[in-house]
């Protein structure tokens, strides 16, 4: 067994790469002609073979070998990328994540399976199409190093070196539309060799370019027939391994311009070695020239790789990440009692050392955020093998499209979004997407789609989950509501209050219970899951026959959030504001206008509403005018009475302690510029738990 401290290195290392392994898979299977997401494949194999043998895991290693061989037989065309050859190299991903597992301390991994795996990827070998190489061919294939895969894409400097036979003149070709071919690729330095007259040559080309090799070598194919013609990659910018800088000398003796005897023995006089070898008429000035050109251009790229290694990303463990926000948080607190201080003092020399403080921890607190801010891409990246394997257990064509991967999340979000959003999209698939036959009935594609889009709103971010399925059945969801008694059989709620039932415990409308759902548990997880992320979900739209829209809105962040900082009595609440709809007036006309009744127009709107005085059992008397906030919740306009708004508050979340971990209407707290402790509500368990107790009341 490996130490510990490097199976943790390799493990990192090997997770990242199996990532990409499967995300490329996924991709190789809609394209399966594009030979660059085969050699992405074939590269995470191999590293994760090579660093395996390195750190010894060589069970790994060796397992992973076999792999990397078939692998190697598609890259050479020899067999071709079949949907079984995409499911046994996904078995393997997942074989050789079992294995990392058992092999730092998990359960270990079936060698069964791997043994299956491995017989049956060479039954696909020996039965692949092998075709016999023609001559071209098997020259690339002896060719050591693969330019085409390093360079591809990549700004990169060539040395082009070509000799035309008599029989490439008399086809009518010319080397100047060769030239006029090369420099449409990029910067083109041409030299001859030889005399002007002579266009015979030799000549040398020092080429840059991002086209890549390939784009090169199709330039350069009808040519190579009736030329002597060798490519040589000289550099490619930022990547880890080119060429290193060398001396003309060794330029020349490289590209057989000189022998290497000569050069020791020119050496031994003073002059510059490009004046010493024209001198001897070892070369001619237009060699040494290129020579000295092809220099600047390697060394060029080596200094810029150096600064791409610099501003190269490190490793940082999530609890260093997590201890330094929280440093922050108490930066920010102790921030705010200082400027609460020199409030009081009104003390000219102490307010600018302090507003400059403000700006700093400002500032402090927004790079620290942004550091742990992760693109939600790494989540959606996830489903499409969830979709795959999915829809070929139930039989259905589904397709997965994403939106706004890009769009960031606080890291703690995103690791604990992966759960509700997996059950959203089982949901899509078995409740909502129709069979192929059954859609083609409706007039519909046999292929189903489930998109899902995030967006930024505001400090919130909104995710979507849309399919083209069925839609909910309204009729069905709400006589189950009304079996569970959520609805009285003689209410009429709205098709949003009855379609948002389905996020209740134990409410399912599945004709019958399946191995992916039908339970009613699910949707209870989503809604629980995105509540304790101070999230809202929500059914905002579904239309019978065309499909459904699921919607979920999370913070950027859970460290530190504005919030609204409110008063009843002497009890200090904040309520986050990315919940908070607006702020009204609460006079005793209008409670005396609805009969006591918690209910209160506002907008054309009727909106009931709880007073927190009440909720809390604060004591003390209401005052003349109370202030009524309106949050919006799943969809849902709710209004908080309290006595006075103070202002928004930047608010770094403490948790209440274990005694105080199950406070009704409460989720955190957070102390305030003067020490006091303010206390963080929790609006939707406020709501929810007033709107049961109004049912229950009836």
């Amino acid at each position: 067994m490996a130490d510990m401290e490097y199976a943790e290195i390799f493990r990192e290392e090997a997770t990242e790469l199996l990532e990409e392994l499967e995300t490329s898979l996924l991709e190789l299977e809609s394209n399966p002609e594009d030979l660059k997401i085969v050699s992405r494949v074939f590269r995470a194999m191999h590293t994760i073979k090579g660093s395996g043998s390195m750190f010894g895991f060589d069970d790994i290693a060796n397992f992973t070998h076999h792999v990397e061989t078939a692998l190697d037989k598609v890259r050479e065309g020899q067999v071709p990328v079949s949907k079984e050859l995409i499911d046994l190299t996904l078995s393997s991903r997942d074989h050789i994540s079992a294995m990392l597992d058992g092999a730092t301390g998990g359960d270990e991994a079936d060698p069964e399976e791997g043994k299956r795996i491995i017989d049956a990827l060479q039954e696909i070998m020996a039965g692949g199409t092998v075709s016999a190489p023609t001559e071209a061919a098997s020259e690339a294939v002896e060719e050591p190093a693969e330019p085409e895969d390093i360079t591809a894409g990549k700004l990169s400097h060539y040395r082009i070196q070509l000799k035309p036979s008599p029989a490439f003149f008399e086809s009518g070709s010319s080397v100047e539309q060769l030239i006029e071919e090369l420099k449409k690729l990029g910067d083109c330095t041409v030299f001859l060799h030889g005399e002007k007259e002579d266009s015979e040559g030799p000549w040398e080309f020092l080429l840059t370019t991002d086209q890549g090799l390939n784009a090169i070598e199709d330039t350069l194919i009808f040519a190579e027939s009736s030329c002597l013609v060798k490519v040589t990659v000289l550099a490619t910018e930022g990547a880890d391994e080119f060429q290193d800088y060398k001396r003309l000398g060794e330029i020349l003796v490289d590209r057989g311009d000189i022998a290497p005897e000569d050069l020791i023995q020119v050496l031994e006089n003073q002059k510059p070695i490009g004046e010493l070898l024209i001198a001897e008429k070892l070369v001619v000035p237009s060699q040494v020239e290129a020579a000295l050109v092809e220099q600047q251009l390697v060394k060029k790229s080596k200094a810029k790789a150096k600064v791409v290694k610099a501003a190269d990303s490190i490793r940082v463990a999530a609890d260093k990440l997590d201890n330094l926000i929280n440093l922050v948080g108490e930066l920010v607190v102790t921030q705010a009692r200082l400027t609460a201080v020199s409030s009081t003092h009104q003390d000219s020399e102490l307010v600018e050392p302090v507003e400059e403080v403000e700006r700093l921890t400002g500032e402090l607190r927004d790079c620290v955020l942004n550091i742990r801010m992760l693109p939600i891409g790494t989540t959606f990246s996830r489903f499409k093998r969830l979709v795959r394997d999915l829809s070929t257990e139930l039989g259905k064509e589904v397709r997965l499209i994403t939106e706004g991967a890009e769009t960031e999340l606080d890291k703690n979000v995103i690791d604990q979004l992966g759960e509700p959003m997996v059950h959203l999209i089982r949901n899509s698939i078995d409740h909502g997407l129709e069979s192929p036959e059954e859609r083609e009935l409706a007039g519909k594609p046999r292929e189903g789609t489930i998109r899902l889009a995030a967006t930024h709103s505001g400090a919130t971010v909104l995710i979507t989950v849309t399919d083209d399925g069925k839609g909910l059945d309204r009729d069905t969801i709400r006589q189950k509501a009304i079996e569970k008694g959520l609805f009285r059989a003689d209410e009429e709620p709205s098709d949003t209050e009855i379609y948002n039932t389905i996020f209740q415990p134990g409410l399912s409308t599945a004709a019958s219970v399946t191995s992916v759902s039908g339970r009613g548990v699910g949707m209870d997880v989503v809604k629980s899951t995105v509540d304790g992320l101070k999230g809202s979900v929500t059914v905002s739209h579904s239309e019978k026959g065309k499909g459904t829209t699921i919607s979920i809105t999370l913070p950027l962040t859970l460290a530190i959030i504005d919030g609204l900082l409110v008063l009843v009595e002497d009890t200090h609440f904040v309520l986050p504001l990315t919940q908070v709809e607006e702020c009204v007036e609460l006079s005793k006309q209008d409670i005396a206008n609805f009969h006591e009744r918690r209910m209160l127009p506002v907008r054309d709107q009727l909106v009931p509403y709880v007073r927190l005085r009440d909720f809390f059992a604060i004591p003390g008397e209401r005052p003349e005018l109370e202030q009524l906030v309106i949050v919006k919740i799943d969809g849902e306009r709710f209004g908080l009475v309290l006595d006075d708004v103070i202002g928004e508050h930047q608010t770094v979340l403490k948790s209440l302690g274990w005694l105080y971990r199950n406070a009704t209407g409460l989720s955190g707290s957070t102390i305030l510029g003067n020490g006091e402790v303010a206390l963080i509500l929790d609006v939707p368990d406020v709501m929810h738990r007033a709107q049961r107790e109004e049912h229950e009341a009836l």
